[in-house]
């Protein structure tokens, strides 16, 4: 595949955590699954096609970037290591 080496240097880094690219696709492909599922769910409470889309289409640019910033601090935050977590157990 010609785009093989590219994309994974977009999406790997060295240290062996997800890129700021990996992370923003990630938070994209989540949100079209749950604005689908809130449009669905909209629908369902109010029976109106046109409201459930209002909604779906107002909290998908919200949650984008709230994922995309949870991701980001899950992935800052202090990992155990393999060793720490053996020694907590024993």
């Amino acid at each position: 595949m010609i785009l093989d080496q590219p994309l994974k240097k977009l999406f790997a880094s060295k240290s062996g955590k997800d890129s700021n690219a990996k992370s923003l696709l990630k938070s994209i492909s989540w949100r079209i699954v749950g604005t689908i599922d809130t449009i669905i769910i909209s629908y369902f409470v109010t029976g109106e096609f046109v409201m459930a889309l209002s909604i779906g289409s107002v909290e998908v640019f919200s949650k984008i970037i709230l994922y995309y910033l949870h991701e980001r601090v899950w992935e800052i935050s202090p990992k155990a290591e393999a060793n720490e977590t053996e020694e907590k157990y024993a």
